[in-house]
């Protein structure tokens, strides 16, 4: 892959556990962060940085180019609901929006990697940097999930499965046996949150990724701030699927979770 990795940094904690992963490996990062989305934080780790409008993608590729990179990942998430409230598009952007086969975030996302390969640069899988955060099938919390929460993962896996491959959303929020609220554009932390104002504490959360799952364009993920979320909403118990999904800041999180009987499962997919 070289010595050069571009990092297009959007939220959350995936551009700085990669940006460091990817710097334990030997590489040099230079970084595009994304205004109103990234952590100022990651400036202090980077070799080389610049920040850009969500719409900037032909300055965004000039900046990789002209730092000598040639393979770059999409690291951390970009609000969809910003790609409906840009009001002016810069004019390569306008053409990729419009040239998507819809405007799902999926779709827009395979349009870009198309416009920068064309130009000259290689969205990579992100995984190879992402083993250390990769868990095993198992219990990982000390808090074992109740018999409730046990049967509303039984009953929830497949769908939120279904969910995830019909480019839904990749979240489900269950109790009592019954899907509560969907994650759709606002994003996992806030979906749980939706799902405990309309069903109350006690919600089990099931994140998976899709059956056919492009790493390279959405990356399911879940860390500290996941867990902060689940604090926050009552939420009792995190499944999640297993050795598809980082989990960023994982001692951390378990620590929390554990203090507030919160139960993680991790949970391969058997067909």
């Amino acid at each position: 892959m070289g010595n050069q990795l571009g990092i297009i940094a959007g939220s959350g904690e995936f551009p700085a556990f990669i940006l460091g992963e990817a710097q334990k490996s030997g590489y040099t990062c230079v970084v595009a962060a994304i205004k109103g989305e990234a952590d100022p934080s990651i400036l202090e780790k980077a070799h080389l940085l610049e920040w850009f409008k969500v719409d900037d993608l032909k300055q965004l590729i000039s900046f990789l180019k002209k730092a000598g990179v040639h393979q770059a990942v999409f690291a951390g998430k970009v609000d969809p609901r910003t790609i409906y409230r840009v009001q002016t598009w810069e004019e390569e952007s306008l053409k990729i929006h419009d040239e998507a086969r819809t405007k799902t975030p999926g779709d827009l996302i395979q349009a870009v990697i198309g416009y920068m390969a064309r130009a000259g640069i290689e969205v990579i899988n992100p995984l190879p940097f992402l083993r250390s955060a990769l868990c095993q099938e198992g219990i990982l919390t000390t808090a074992r999930p109740s018999l409730e929460a046990e049967e509303d993962i039984a009953f929830g896996w497949k769908i939120a499965r279904e969910a995830a491959d019909s480019d839904i959303g990749q979240t489900i929020i269950v109790k009592d046996k019954s899907v509560v609220a969907v994650e759709g554009v606002e994003g996992t932390d806030e979906a749980i949150q939706r799902g405990s104002r309309l069903a109350g504490r006690g919600t089990v959360v099931i994140k998976v990724a899709r059956t056919n799952q492009d790493f390279r364009i959405d990356l399911p993920a879940i860390g500290l701030n996941t867990v902060k979320t689940l604090v926050t909403a009552g939420s009792k118990a995190l499944c999640f699927e297993a050795e598809k999904m980082p989990f960023l800041n994982k001692d951390e999180a378990l620590a929390l979770a554990d203090a507030n009987s919160i139960s993680i499962i991790a949970k391969a997919f058997t067909e």
